[in-house]
């Protein structure tokens, strides 16, 4: 009998250190198939190596995506929150407006439900030796809406513009110490490299569908996206109506062939409940996204699906660390040890959530180091810091936004403060007065001294790592600023191997567990619902919604 890395061997000889690391790793037994899969399609390594190991050690697992089986040809209606503002590529934050842009967009790079990235627009991609440079090909005759045929032209103009400072781009949180403007180079007519700041061993991710504004745009984007509505997807728009909803229409020139739904439509919701109501009573097929506390209803409905997919999803607790009363880091651990993780995850998500350790490493990411200890409720260890500290108490805000479960999860915040003699008075808004503008000085999220936000799944902990903790991390609502962190940070970014990135996520955890910017208390289930009979639906725990192969029964 031939050994399996027989099979194996020869091919080996044409690949670069980066992928041979990858391959050692999974042959040895210190990764499993989900992980060697995910960190395969990283580095973009694919075709005859990853068919000679699925000879030697079995098939690899099926597509999550369940296939459509309905009528085609249907109209789908789906339930969705309110954008928050303009649908502008460059800014749009919120999960309404970010669902619209990538009904009629598409990234280079698509995110899977399983964290495994698959080619969009570009075909193939693969790092230089030490992941600080990427080379991507593009999918050839791929046609924007306006009949423009896409170019390595439009790639580079649409992520120069994301990168640049002064556009001030939501998409800098992913971008800013990454890439920077002008290193986005064109090879030829189907080529692109980028040239990072530093190396990067999960470049990928960041200019896939996790970075929801990297839709590649024309060249020549004038800023009006809401008249152009200019992408490459399967859907052009038919009618779009702030506050109110959208529709769209096939587009018959997309590259992916034949699309299913004869037309979709997008109702805009303020809140969950009604979006509940219309499911069960049959307005709307699909409700992009709910959590368990107000949709109970739905988990036992025989009339309802409900997709699952494990996620990063969470919501960030952040005190901050230059101003009183939380600049002293004794206070920050007292008040992450009062919450009862377990008990939260049990009453808000009826279990469908993995516990947070005060660190964005959820057990999602093959990186998180899960031998540092869990954090737990320790009422008498939190009256203890507390008395160091020499404080027997005192009042403070919790500012937060209307959704979702976030003012029931602030309500039981307030309470576990109760116990060691904090009074927090709470302070919910509705999302627009809550970010703002989105800039520092002028947001309640990035100015409040204890603020609750939402955030949403990432298929790496990179962006969760920098924007929010990092020195000058453009989402730093906790003011959090630390050298020793930072320089972590960028070693664990550096890294192109899991062994690696375990190591330095191990001492990231540790330190955030002693300095406690951020309480990060669960990492919930993603989760959709539809009617019974609607297929092929393909959301996303970043809160998109792929339609091109939905139908409705």
């Amino acid at each position: 009998m031939q050994r399996p890395y027989s099979l194996i061997d020869p091919l080996r000889r044409q690949l670069g250190p980066i992928e041979n690391h990858l391959v050692d790793e999974f042959l040895a037994g210190r990764l499993s198939r989900r992980f060697f899969l995910r960190r395969a399609s990283v580095i973009g390594l694919g075709g005859p190596v990853l068919g000679a190991i699925a000879a030697a050690f079995g098939p690899w697992s099926a597509p999550l995506v369940q296939a459509a089986t309905g009528k085609p040809g249907t109209t789908i209606r789906v339930g969705t929150t309110v954008p928050a503002g303009a649908i502008d590529p460059v800014t749009v934050g919120d999960t309404g407006g970010l669902l619209m842009l990538q009904q009629v967009g598409e990234f280079l790079v698509f995110d899977q439900q399983d964290l495994r990235l698959a080619p969009m627009l570009a075909t193939s991609w693969k790092p230089n030796q030490d992941g600080s440079v990427w080379t991507f090909t593009l999918r050839q005759g791929v046609k924007f809406h306006s009949g423009k045929t896409l170019t390595a032209d439009d790639v580079v103009a649409t992520i120069d513009r994301l990168a640049d400072p002064k556009n001030a781009s939501n998409a800098l949180s992913v971008f800013k110490g990454v890439l920077s403007k002008g290193n986005t180079r064109k090879i030829d007519d189907h080529t692109v490299a980028f040239h990072l700041d530093a190396p990067n061993g999960n470049f990928p991710y960041h200019i896939s569908s996790d970075n929801y504004n990297a839709i590649i745009l024309p060249a020549d984007y004038q800023g009006d996206f809401e008249k152009t509505w200019d992408g490459t997807g399967p859907f052009r728009i038919e009618k779009y109506t702030p506050k109110v909803g959208a529709s769209f229409v096939p587009n018959p020139d997309w590259w992916g062939g034949r699309v299913l739904p004869a037309r979709t439509e997008f109702s805009f919701y303020t809140d969950q409940q009604p979006q509940v109501l219309a499911l069960q009573g049959g307005q709307i097929d699909i409700v992009s996204q709910i959590v368990v506390q107000g949709a109970q209803g739905l988990l036992g409905d025989p009339d309802i699906s409900i997709i699952k997919i494990e996620a990063a999803t969470h919501r960030q607790v952040h005190m901050r660390c230059d101003i009183p009363p939380f600049n002293d880091k004794r206070i920050r651990r007292a008040m992450a040890l009062t919450l009862d993780r377990p008990a939260i995850v049990t009453g808000l998500f009826r279990g469908l959530s993995d516990l947070g350790n005060d660190s964005p490493f959820a057990p999602v990411y093959p990186s998180t180091n899960k031998s540092v200890a869990q954090r737990r409720e320790n009422i008498a260890e939190a009256k203890a810091l507390m008395a160091a500290v020499g404080s027997k108490g005192f009042s403070v805000t919790l500012t937060t936004e209307q959704y979702q479960e976030m003012p029931d999860y602030a309500v039981l915040i307030q309470n576990a403060a109760k116990e060691i003699g904090i009074e927090v008075r709470l302070k919910i808004e509705p999302q627009d007065a809550y970010y703002g503008s989105a800039v520092f000085g002028k947001s309640d999220w990035l100015d409040s001294p204890f603020g609750m936000t939402d955030y949403g799944h990432r298929g790496t902990p990179d962006v969760l790592l920098a924007a929010p903790l990092m020195s000058g991390g453009s989402w730093n609502a906790a003011h959090f600023r630390n050298p020793a962190y930072d320089k972590l940070v960028a070693e664990f970014v550096a890294a192109v191997d899991l062994s690696s990135q375990r190591a330095i996520a191990g001492k990231i955890e540790t330190l955030l567990l002693e300095e406690t910017p951020i309480i990060f208390a669960y990492f919930y289930d993603f989760l959709t619902a539809t009617r019974k009979g609607v297929t092929g639906a393909e959301p996303t725990a970043i809160a998109q919604l792929f339609l091109q192969s939905a139908s409705a029964g």
